[in-house]
């Protein structure tokens, strides 16, 4: 599935409160990031918001179906949440939302990656005959 630009223009608009939070294009869909860290993804026009049992609960007492994908033929769910519809009208909704999903990602240390200079060592290390 692919995140549509005007789907993601407008999740961007309404998240635009909490600071500087940027898509990146990911596996068909986008991450969302803020502060070099990934809360949400979309996929298609769907926005998925990073749980944990600190918000995991809230998601699941509205039926809001975890993120999953098929890769042969297991399905796996990932540890992300579809957000509340009405969320997409309210921004001030959707931040709240939102916030709780950094604050769970933060606490799970999904971070962006950062090359490190060990990393880049051991790569040119490899390369050498």
């Amino acid at each position: 599935m692919t995140m549509s630009p005007e789907f993601r223009n407008h999740v961007l608009d309404l998240l635009s409160g909490l600071g500087p939070v940027r898509a990146k294009r990911m596996f068909g869909g986008g991450g969302l990031f803020l502060d070099d860290t990934m809360f949400g993804l979309i996929a298609g026009d769907e926005l998925y918001f990073k749980t944990d049992d600190g918000n995991r609960a809230e998601y699941e007492d509205l039926g809001a179906p975890a993120f999953s994908y098929r890769r042969g033929d297991k399905t796996f769910a990932m540890s992300y949440h579809r957000v509340p519809e009405d969320c997409l009208d309210d921004a001030e909704d959707l931040c709240t939302w939102a916030l709780a999903a950094w604050e769970a990602a933060r606490r799970s240390g999904t971070k962006a990656r950062k090359k490190s200079k060990s990393r880049d060592k051991r790569r040119a290390e490899a390369r050498e005959p």
